[in-house]
């Protein structure tokens, strides 16, 4: 019942609402991919993704005394804003892909690669937190450096400020393999969760209108998401096939004289 806008995260009409999850990575469990829910809100469709992710790490926190070091998402929680608050308050990175629109800053030259001011590929030294930079390095065994008309006093090492840019900088910068990695192959498994709970669980097949109700079958999906997980954690060989989690009719077996 409505037209999606050019925002991600955010619809212009909606009927309905979102469930919006913050998942942490079991890597306990080996065999398969297992991702939990930490924390779950329930809230009207129109409502932006990128809103409840500073109130998700900080009830993280209040609850578990706990917080996760990365987190990643998709273009809902892009806001810079945002990513500069966690990351001041809480040491905590945000990684996410970068928009089209957005303009590249020093030293990158694509969101992949990191360069000097003449075009030698960089090396992320690491983010250290006493002067709050990020450093970088020339790592090549054949550098442009020594045919470069600045190499008499360039150090071969640049620094720049998380603040720069909160995307391609931040914490974690996107042209270090960490990154790159999380983006591919982390952040690739969200889906495949909403749908085990969306499908699987039923949850699309369902029509509430209430905004309590809602936070109250989301709930129970939560609780069927852990009690599985705890199951696999308990027994690693365990097998759970898609049979095994449908919700069913119950059978009263009611015969015509009763």
């Amino acid at each position: 019942m409505g037209a999606r806008s050019l925002k991600p995260g955010q619809a212009r009409f909606f009927v309905g609402y979102k469930k919006h999850s913050l998942r942490l990575w079991l890597s306990a469990h080996e065999s398969t991919v297992l991702l939990i829910p930490l924390i779950s809100w329930m809230a009207p469709a129109n409502v932006p993704d990128g809103y409840l992710l500073y109130p998700s790490l900080a009830q993280c926190g209040r609850r578990f005394h706990w917080r996760p070091d990365i987190v990643t998402g998709d273009l809902g929680y892009i806001h810079q804003q945002t990513k500069r608050d966690i990351r001041q308050q809480w040491q905590v990175a945000v990684v996410t892909k970068m928009k089209s629109d957005m303009r590249m800053v020093a030293p990158f030259e694509t969101w992949k690669r990191a360069v000097c001011p003449q075009g030698q590929p960089l090396e992320w030294l690491g983010y250290f937190a006493d002067d709050q930079r990020h450093w970088f390095r020339v790592n090549d065994p054949q550098p442009l450096c020594n045919s470069c008309w600045q190499a008499v006093g360039c150090e071969r090492q640049f620094s720049h400020a998380p603040a720069e840019h909160e995307t391609l900088l931040g914490l974690l910068p996107l042209n270090t393999q960490s990154a790159q990695q999380i983006l591919k192959r982390v952040r690739s498994w969200i889906e495949p969760c909403q749908a085990f709970e969306k499908n699987l669980l039923g949850l699309n097949q369902q029509f509430l209108n209430s905004l309590r109700f809602t936070w109250y079958v989301s709930l129970l999906a939560d609780a069927v998401v852990l009690l599985r997980a705890l199951a696999l954690l308990s027994d690693p060989s365990l097998t759970l096939s898609s049979d095994d989690v449908f919700p069913r009719q119950i059978q009263l077996n009611l015969n015509e004289k009763s």
